[in-house]
């Protein structure tokens, strides 16, 4: 594929072109749709909720019911402009080129700053599309990234590697700004990431195993890439709930996250961090991340608090994941949460 193209990023206020701008000490956190769009108006209500509580922005995961850049683009052309992220979509469904063009038109559709996250996917999903695992997901992740980055940069792309290859560039076209980024749970995926990435996205994290694991190796990854003169972005997901009547905190924890607690490279994550969590009994592992304070659950205010302590520990960018309520009480109860969480954020930036 050749194409004459340029296709520069330009930036849209509220964030850089690329990473390592600071965000304000005063910007809220984004929120996460915990679950799959399954309707075309599936992300209204979440779209009106950034847009009318001031949230950063609005994420999504990989969705295999309503593709997930198309639910962003009916948002956009029912008027509903948020910046959005994607945290993440999967590689194995999309070469590059196709990748790189999608979130340049979700840029340019909602008219506001995009961080496209990607990730490599599970083995067997990797195996179920292409017919083998990737012998290196690191390499994999690296020469993806780069080459997504390097056509949104307006760059002439010539890559003939194990897992992808390219002749071509973007046709050029002004955009507001698009972020790379790669799903990170672990020190080498962090290294990758720190030398190819602008955001490193994580998921339930722990602020302790971000700022002494994470971020020195994706220093290191940035050091090792020729020392770049930014750090990569993070983006956390934190699970969070707000304490009320009836609510059991581990029935809420199981619900929200079994699927990730039966996952080797996610409780290896949690492991390492202190958490103990087994893929054999995920009912202990959402015990122990309310515990140790890892699922997020008090008053409005005491959540607030516990995310100052991402914020502290490096986190660029706060995700809430009101998922567990979604699960057993619906959407309202899930909006409700993370609208009270937003305004404790407001009241406490206002007054620290």
């Amino acid at each position: 594929m050749t194409t004459d193209t340029s296709g520069r990023n330009t930036p849209a206020p509220g964030d850089s072109t690329r990473s390592g701008a600071a965000p304000s000490p005063h910007a809220l956190p984004s929120v996460i749709v915990p679950n799959m769009p399954d309707t075309p108006d599936a992300l209204r209500s979440w779209a009106e909720l950034v847009r009318d509580t001031g949230a950063r922005r609005l994420w999504t995961g990989q969705s295999l019911k309503v593709e997930t850049h198309q639910a962003f683009a009916h948002l956009a052309g029912a008027g509903i402009r948020v910046p959005v992220g994607t945290g993440v979509t999967l590689m194995p469904l999309r070469h590059p080129y196709e990748a790189a063009l999608h979130a340049r038109s979700l840029a340019l559709m909602t008219g506001r700053p995009v961080v496209a996250g990607y990730g490599v996917g599970a083995p067997a999903f990797v195996r179920s599309l292409t017919g083998r695992t990737y012998p290196s997901p690191r390499t994999m992740a690296a020469d993806y990234l780069r080459t997504v980055r390097a056509l949104l940069d307006g760059e002439v792309v010539d890559h003939a590697g194990d897992y992808h290859a390219l002749r071509g560039r973007l046709i050029p076209m002004d955009h507001p700004g698009v972020e790379v980024g790669v799903g990170v749970l672990r020190p080498n995926m962090a290294r990758t990431a720190g030398g190819v990435a602008d955001v490193a996205v994580t998921w339930m994290t722990p602020p302790g195993y971000i700022a002494g694991t994470l971020l020195p190796a994706l220093e290191e990854g940035a050091k090792d890439a020729g020392g770049r003169d930014v750090r990569c972005r993070v983006a956390t997901v934190v699970h969070v709930a707000v304490e009320r009547d009836g609510r059991d905190p581990y029935v809420l924890a199981h619900t929200a996250a079994a699927g990730h607690l039966v996952a080797d490279h996610y409780t290896d994550m949690l492991r390492r961090a202190g958490v103990p969590a087994e893929p054999s009994d995920p009912r202990a592992g959402a015990a122990a991340l309310v515990d140790s304070g890892t699922y997020v659950f008090g008053t409005a205010d005491h959540v607030a608090a516990r995310l100052d302590e991402y914020r502290d520990a490096g986190v660029d960018e706060v995700i809430l994941n009101c998922g567990g309520v979604l699960f057993t009480e619906g959407p309202e109860a899930a909006f409700r949460d993370a609208r009270e969480i937003l305004e404790a954020v407001r009241r406490r930036r206002r007054h620290g």
